[in-house]
Formats: C-alpha cells, structure tokens, sequence
C-alpha cells in the first residue's frame, strides 16, 4: 500500500505580515504537512530600497511579531538576504519543496518579481497558491468590470466595487494545532537566519538622535489591540451621530494611534477594519454601513487600482494618469522644505515630526504637500513622494503617490483647485495654536524675534501659483473635451456618469 505523499510549502511574507485572514497560508495548511515561513531581505520587497531607519524598525518589529507567533507552534519565521530567485531556487531542492504560497502584491513594482518567481516555480513544478487580500477587491475584477480600464475618478470607482458587491469577509488564523502544521528548522540558525535586530545591522543608519525614541511599534499582536482603541472611539462617535472622528476632529499631537501603519504592512487585515466598523455601525443602527464612514479605505483601493497596470504611477514622466505640469527646480527651497527651515513653523514641525517620528496626521500630510506644490514653492510632487517614502512608516507607493498627484492638482481633481490653498499659517493656528510665550521662552525660539524668517512670502507665491494653476486648468479643460472620441470603448452606463461627473 503506497504511502500518502507529503506536501512541503514555503510561505513568503512580503507584505501581508500576519497570521490572521492569510487565505494563501490558510490554503497551504489545509494542503501541506510542512510549511517553511520566510522572509527575503532583497532590498525591495515591503520598500526595503527607500526605507529610512523609522520605516525599517517598524518593518522588523512586524517579523519579529510573526516570529514569536511561530515560535509557539514549534517554528521560526526564517530570514534570507539576497536575490529571491535564487534564494527561492536552492530551498525548492534544499526542502523538496511542492508549494509556494504568498499573498499578490497587486502594484506594478512587483509584477517582474513575482512573474520571475513563477518562472522559477513552473519549470520546477511547484505550485504557486496566491490569494488576494492586501487589498479589499481584486483590481483587475474592477478593472474588467469598469470596461477594461480603471476607473478615472472616485465615484466611477464607487459605482464599479457596488456592481461587484461587497469584499469577502476576513479568515481566521488557521488551527495550525489541529491541522497537525510541522514547522521545520532544518539548519535554523538564529544568527543568520533569525530577524535582524536592528535596521543598524541592514545598514540603515538613524537620519536623527531623536529617532532613538521609538514612537510606532509594529506588529499583529499590537496592531490587534489598536484595532480594539479605535473600534472604542468609533463607536463613541457613532452613538452621538458622529463619523470618521479622526478626521472631523483631527488631534495631530497624539502618536501611536493610527491603523495606517498596520495596514500598509498587512499586519492588520483591510477586510477585518473593513467588517469590523461595517459590524458595528449595524450594531447600533441596525442597517447597511454608510459609504462616508469606511470612506478612507475605499480611496485606498481606488489608488490601488489605479496604479495596477500603471508602471509609471509614481513619476511624472509617461504617466497617463499625471498632469505634465512645469514646476520649477530649486534645490535650497526642497532642501529647506525635507528638513523642517522653512520659516513656517507650522510646516517645519511637521517635517520633522516626519523624520523623528516616522509619521504624521493626514491633514497635516496635506499642508506640507500644498506647500511644497501648488500652494508655495512650486516644485515637483515626485520630491514629496520620495521624502515621504524614506520616513513614512506607513508609505504605500501607489496610495502616497496618489495622494501627492491629488494634491498636487496633477491628477484625480476633476475642478483643479486654482482658487483653493491651504494656508501654512491659519491652518496651522487651527489645528495646533501657537505655544504660549512662556513655552516659546523655555525653549529659547521666540516667533518673530529668534525664529528663521519665511523662505517664502506666502500670499505673493499663492498668487502667482493661482494664475500658473489657472493656466493648467485651461489647458486641461481643452483636453478633456477633446478627448470624448476616445471614450467610444466604455459601456454606456459608464459613460453617463462620467459625462455627469463632468458636468458635460
């Protein structure tokens, strides 16, 4: 009698760094006896090639979560340094390897990675089981579903994920204990294989003294329980007819509370946020969730999906999607601007909030974008997208790249907001008041006296950028007009609301 073969998978995390609501590793226990979790520090994978030390730290926090959970089925999360395809190559023999699961990394970025790699698996005869879950709703269903191309503004995505229905609901952690999972540890050796202890032992040194202080601390277990506080705060809002508090109401002084770190990671499942506030605004209201209220999620997908078949989404250059504006080149004002001297304190202390922290309230996010752009001094959103990319612990290249575009006025803003400008000054005083003159004393920086002045006069740039940004929306309006003939391919329930979007 023939024995029942043995089934041996390596799980590759790369963004999804959990356990929970993992369909891939779900699916690769229910199939295979042995399972091998794995990490490879190739220098990209989780945005390893611009990540400043914050977003490093946050990321090793993350395997080092996923490494205790291990442990306490007998097992290891196994790191690797180097080319995947070749690291992936030598364990397929080295293991007898049958499977490879992984959740999609659905941006562009990773698309020749991940086709190398099922290159490799193919002409070995390993089975690839990857699953969807980084994201709410497969991009390219809603790609196929909106005619064959993304949908060029929020509300045709809306209409589009409403037609396909609602997102699967999260998995559990699978029984590993039940299942009877063997994690191996042939030839484990912490000192090589184990998670690095530091981003100082990848080489990624602190860009400040004060980043020694940590402030994010990532991770599922973590992340889990700041799921618990924000569930809290959204039900106490919701119970006195509030919504989206964080932003209504925006504290930019408190830390460590956001969720946008744990999901840029995966450490936090999107679906389980999604269902969590869907389940609990039920629960109380005993109907559907509003749209408004799970709002910040469904811009994150519509980023996604426009970035999918887009290799050039985060440049300017053969962007289809990017307005080809003529910023200026002034490499003092960037300088002043990435570092926090641009005389503004408002603006100044939120760069450096950036770089000693790691992270900074969206509104916040917004001021700095406007000022750098559109709002001051004119230059490039691209800049923005790498200084945010280097210190941003929860940086999603497509979501951050199109949240510059949009502010920026470069892409997605169907008014282009000429006549709108975020003041670096009264919007500062209105989310944090300028420190009493004692504080101003103590720390030896009275504004006026010691503080640097502007790099900038503030209402002369804005309205001189007004009436270049007036010039944009000329020649954007002409080309939207122009361009009607080429949307002869959308079916016609999509082009109706395109033309009232437009107002055509």
């Amino acid at each position: 009698m023939s024995s029942k073969p043995t089934f041996n998978c390596i799980h590759w995390f790369r963004h999804g760094l959990r356990l929970s609501d993992m369909p891939s590793l779900y699916q690769a226990a229910k199939v295979c006896q042995k399972i091998y979790p794995i990490f490879i520090f190739d220098g990209f994978t989780a945005g390893l090639k611009q990540a400043g030390f914050n977003r490093t730290r946050y990321l090793l926090d993350c395997l080092a979560d996923l490494d205790t959970q291990f442990k306490s089925f007998g097992g290891r999360l196994i790191c690797f340094h180097g080319n995947c395809v070749q690291i992936l190559e030598s364990l397929i023999k080295k293991w007898s390897i049958t499977h490879i699961s992984f959740e999609q990394d659905p941006e562009p970025i990773w698309k020749e990675r991940d086709d190398l790699v099922k290159q490799l698996a193919n002409s070995l005869g390993v089975e690839i089981i990857e699953k969807i879950s980084h994201t709410l709703w497969d991009p390219e269903k809603v790609i196929d579903m909106n005619g064959g191309e993304a949908p060029s503004n929020y509300e045709m995505f809306c209409h589009t994920v409403n037609v396909i229905g609602q997102p699967d609901r999260p998995l559990p952690k699978p029984d590993f204990t039940q299942l009877k999972t063997i994690f191996p540890l042939d030839d484990y050796c912490e000192d090589t294989a184990g998670v690095p202890s530091s981003p100082l032992v990848l080489g990624v040194k602190m860009e400040s003294e004060k980043q020694i202080n940590q402030v994010w601390f990532g991770g599922e277990t973590i992340s889990m329980e700041l799921l618990a506080d924000r569930l809290s705060l959204e039900k106490s809002a919701f119970k006195v007819g509030d919504y989206l508090p964080t932003q209504s109401t925006p504290d930019i002084t408190i830390t460590d509370k956001s969720l946008s770190p744990a999901l840029r990671h995966g450490c936090l499942s999107v679906r389980k946020f999604y269902w969590d506030l869907h389940d609990l605004y039920e629960s109380i209201f005993g109907n559907s969730v509003k749209p408004r209220i799970v709002g910040q999620l469904i811009w994150r997908e519509f980023f996604y999906t426009m970035s999918v078949n887009n290799p050039c989404y985060g440049q300017m250059a053969n962007n289809p999607v990017c307005l080809q504006i003529k910023w200026k080149q002034d490499s003092a004002a960037l300088e002043a601007w990435s570092t926090g001297k641009t005389g503004y304190p408002f603006i100044d202390a939120a760069m450096r909030q950036l770089i000693f922290e790691g992270w900074i309230h969206h509104a916040v996010r917004n001021a700095v974008a406007c000022f750098l752009t559109r709002g001051d001094l004119w230059l490039s959103w691209e800049h923005g997208l790498k200084v945010f990319l280097k210190y941003l612990i929860d940086a999603d290249w497509s979501v951050c790249a199109g949240n510059w575009m949009w502010v920026s006025s470069s892409a997605f803003d169907t008014i282009l907001q000429s006549d709108a400008c975020i003041s670096p000054i009264m919007y500062g005083r209105w989310l944090e008041p300028t420190a009493p003159i004692e504080v101003q004393k103590e720390a030896n920086c009275i504004i006026g006296v010691d503080y640097p002045e502007p790099i900038i006069n503030h209402d002369v740039a804005f309205k001189t950028n007004q009436k270049l940004m007036e010039s944009v929306k000329n020649v954007f309006l002409d080309h939207r007009y122009q361009s009607m003939s080429n949307f002869k391919h959308i079916p016609n329930r999509y082009l109706v609301l395109w033309l009232k979007h437009y107002g055509i």
